[in-house]
């Protein structure tokens, strides 16, 4: 099969939704999400959301992933770590090599690589505050 790039909303939410029902059955993710996330078809609308913004930089995302990391993981007892990250990251890009190739679906992997790390570093500045 041939892959193509990504280019619409319709492949965003088939990369998210392909993504997250991979981190749903993930034995060492899962309980962060599952526990956190109610309403997966909201979710993977607004991360669809999320994803359209950052790529196609034509809509706007009024979320704020930052806030909502820093839950989960106040919530969690502040057990992430970076080990949470790598693998979100690696079933990220394992997604995005199956099911497209090209400039925007490098773009999507370079995005998440940056993310997590920002993520990552914002929510152990987060703690010191505590």
């Amino acid at each position: 099969m041939e892959k193509k790039d990504i280019k619409t909303r319709e492949d965003i939410f088939l990369l998210v939704s392909s993504f997250y029902a991979k981190v749903r059955k993930n034995t060492v993710l899962a309980p962060f999400f599952n526990n956190a996330i109610k309403d997966w078809e909201a979710h993977l609308e607004n991360l669809t959301s999320f994803w359209e913004a950052s790529l196609f930089l034509k809509t706007k995302y009024y979320g704020n992933p930052l806030k909502v990391h820093e839950k989960v993981d106040k919530e969690n007892n502040h057990n992430i770590t970076e080990m949470h990250f790598g693998l979100w990251l690696n079933l990220w890009l394992q997604t995005v090599d199956e099911l497209f190739e090209g400039e925007y679906a490098n773009n999507a992997k370079n995005r998440a690589r940056k993310m997590g790390t920002f993520l990552y570093l914002k929510i152990f500045e987060a703690r010191k505050s505590l």
